[in-house]
């Protein structure tokens, strides 16, 4: 929910139960913790779709993640914000399923904290998709091996969460 030009997101305890809402900025500012998601999609063939952040994300920029990844707005359930975020990073939608949920707190040089409660959802596409250009710098499909080997090799050109979200996958 935008007020005054400004993101509302959602403030949860370690229950994960809401406590209250705050702009977005002043959240990560303030390393208050927060409701997240992260989708994860692959296709048909197993591979994993990820992305690099365009070079004006706020934090974070230039590295690679996940499909996408985002904060429900003030009153949105978590798996329409997650439906929605794709469309608007990615440029297709596709159904999503949740899997399993974590917290992670990560500082970045520019003095934001993400202190986050990360819902991560999966999801299937094997189609053809034109991605946000405001959000997306590039993608690829990997296989997972490939990819966490990449981790290993070179945490540093992949974002915290993504590193997190592939130490929990199979």
């Amino acid at each position: 929910m935008e007020k005054d030009g400004q993101i509302i997101i959602t403030l949860v305890n370690e229950k994960d139960e809401i406590t209250g809402y705050a702009e977005k900025i002043e959240v990560h500012k303030k390393a208050l913790l927060h409701r997240a998601f992260s989708v994860v999609i692959f296709n048909r063939e197993g591979q994993m779709l990820i992305h690099q952040r365009a070079f004006s994300k706020y934090h974070s920029p230039g590295l690679w993640t996940n499909a996408c990844c985002g904060h429900p707005n003030k009153g949105e359930e978590i798996d329409d914000a997650a439906f929605r975020r794709l469309g608007e990073e990615m440029g297709f939608r596709c159904p999503l399923h949740h899997r399993f949920t974590f917290h992670y707190k990560a500082a970045f040089d520019n003095g934001l904290t993400e202190n986050e409660i990360d819902h991560v959802f999966y999801g299937q596409f094997d189609d053809h998709f034109v991605f946000n250009p405001d959000e997306v710098a590039d993608f690829r499909w990997v296989n997972l091996s490939e990819i966490k080997q990449e981790v290993k090799e070179k945490p540093e050109t992949f974002t915290v969460w993504f590193r997190e979200i592939l130490r929990r996958i199979d």
